[in-house]
């Protein structure tokens, strides 16, 4: 059975011509060779749509049905695509509220295992997945204009030799920090660094732990983050980061650079 043939978005090019099958593990999207795999684990879905968006994430380019599944996972390849594709997907499926499933293809939704969000987040009508008026009526606006998009990396990290110490348990002092506060308070890490990883990771911040005595360090969330609501209301933002959007994405707000690069 040859493979699916990709739907164009309305009113774009293709940029792929075929997916492949593809396989269910790992989640997320891994750059595999001259092409990328994709697979999201959704139970209830009745079918599951990649969307390939341009580098801006503003350009939907291409649709994608994942007609593979494993179990409960959706999955599939798309040759000549690479790091840097932009991605996110709609998933079909039964809407009923009382239930807690609320599919809704109208959406376009972050993949959970992205390992790089594109764009700010603004809390938008058009993100509700129901009704405001009516919650238990689906609604029907198209948010992927303003959705948050994945943008496949390749995050192979080279560790240069570094090892864990391996420490037993009870050899362990460990010292909770918030990247940001802790490096902004300490008037030995050089200004620029302050609020950011590599403000973390500088002399004087390991040479004040190594002092203490540390032998292990606890960080409070530094995955990326939304802020609530609430807090975009006001004006306000979450400064300790529990309200997390990518778990395996490092915030870019406590990097160095603008494009989140940590040095």
């Amino acid at each position: 059975m040859s493979p699916p043939t990709a739907v164009p978005a309305q009113a774009a090019p293709s940029v792929v011509s075929t997916i492949q099958p593809g396989r269910a593990w790992p989640l997320g999207a891994t750059v595999d060779g001259d092409g990328v795999n994709f697979a999201l684990h959704s139970a209830n879905a009745y079918s599951v749509v990649l969307c390939l968006f341009d580098a801006s994430g503003a350009h939907e380019l291409v649709r994608c049905p994942l007609t593979a599944r494993t179990g409960g996972v959706w999955h599939g390849r798309v040759p000549g695509v690479g790091a840097g594709c932009v991605y996110g997907y709609r998933v079909h499926g039964p809407w009923l509220p009382d239930r807690g499933m609320r599919f809704n293809r109208h959406k376009l939704l972050l993949d959970p295992y992205a390992r790089e969000i594109v764009g700010p987040f603004e809390w938008l009508p058009e993100h509700f997945g129901a009704d405001p008026q009516h919650p238990q009526h689906m609604d029907m606006r198209d948010n992927a204009a303003n959705a948050l998009k994945a943008r496949v990396v390749d995050d192979v990290v080279d560790w240069q030799g570094d090892q864990q110490p391996m420490l037993p348990s009870a050899e362990l002092v460990i010292y909770e920090a918030h990247v940001k506060g802790f490096t902004r308070l300490h008037p030995d890490v050089p200004q620029a660094l302050r609020g950011t990883y590599a403000g973390m990771a500088s002399p004087a911040a390991v040479s004040y732990l190594q002092h203490l005595g540390i032998t292990a360090v606890c960080l409070l969330p530094v995955h990326q983050c939304i802020d609530e609501h609430r807090l975009g209301q006001l004006g306000l933002s979450n400064y300790w980061g529990y309200n997390t959007i990518g778990f395996f994405c490092p915030d870019p707000r406590l990097a160095t650079q603008p494009d989140g690069a940590t040095a």
